[in-house]
């Protein structure tokens, strides 16, 4: 896989999660799309994980570019932007998964895996016997709802705590986001826990209060 990524923390970030799932190696990083563009040049490479702004040419048009000189690459968008026209591009030029900044490994290595098990059901030549075949490799691609999650927790409410946590101006602690979303404190705190397992929060205790000091907790900016 050929990591593109701008920000060198992050690209090296991504480079160790790429070599945490198995059957799949770093082949390169590059820093920009010229760099890109250049790296598919030298070697075949099966796989681009592929930041969408870049500071020298848009995500998207990397991709245009890949297809303008014969880089048949897959491509997985790494990306903040939500609005539907860059899902649509991505999704016109052949991107075969879609990753929101921020994500923790285990969405990142979900992806990886369901984008294994689609490549392994249609490695090789031969023909597909019917279209049983072409829908169950669209979904081992897509997951089939598959969320990447301990069990109970949720993508929805965990993109609702994340983005309640990145708005607040002041660490804040579980109780503030569950009456802020309108959910238990003890489900607000268990994705809190997840969010500071994966790194992207941090907590530290209250104090000045009567009682039993309070968690709280900051996004990592």
């Amino acid at each position: 896989m050929l990591v593109v990524e701008d920000d060198p923390i992050a690209a090296d970030a991504h480079a160790a999660y790429v070599e945490r799932v198995a059957g799949f190696t770093v082949a390169g990083t590059a820093l920009s799309a010229a760099d890109a563009l250049r790296e598919m040049g030298r070697a075949p490479i099966d796989l681009v994980l592929l930041d969408m702004h870049l500071p020298d040419m848009h995500g998207l048009d990397i991709c245009r570019r890949m297809r303008a000189h014969g880089h048949r690459a897959d491509v997985v968008a790494v990306t903040s932007a939500r609005d539907l026209s860059t899902v649509r591009a991505a999704v016109s030029l052949g991107i075969v998964q879609y990753l929101i900044k921020p994500f923790v490994f285990a969405t990142f290595a979900e992806k990886l895996e369901q984008y294994a098990a689609y490549r392994s059901t249609l490695a090789g030549g031969g023909v597909l016997s019917g279209q049983h075949e072409v829908d169950r490799a669209l979904a081992l691609l897509h997951g089939r709802g598959q969320t990447g999650l301990p069990k109970g927790m949720s993508p929805e409410s965990l993109d609702a705590v994340t983005g309640a946590l990145r708005a607040a101006d002041v660490p804040v602690s579980a109780s503030e986001i569950a009456e802020d979303l309108g959910m238990s404190r003890i489900t607000a705190r268990r994705y809190l826990e997840h969010l500071t397992d994966a790194g992207l929060a941090t907590r530290a205790a209250r104090y000045g209060r009567a009682g039993r000091p309070e968690l709280e907790y900051h996004w990592n900016a």
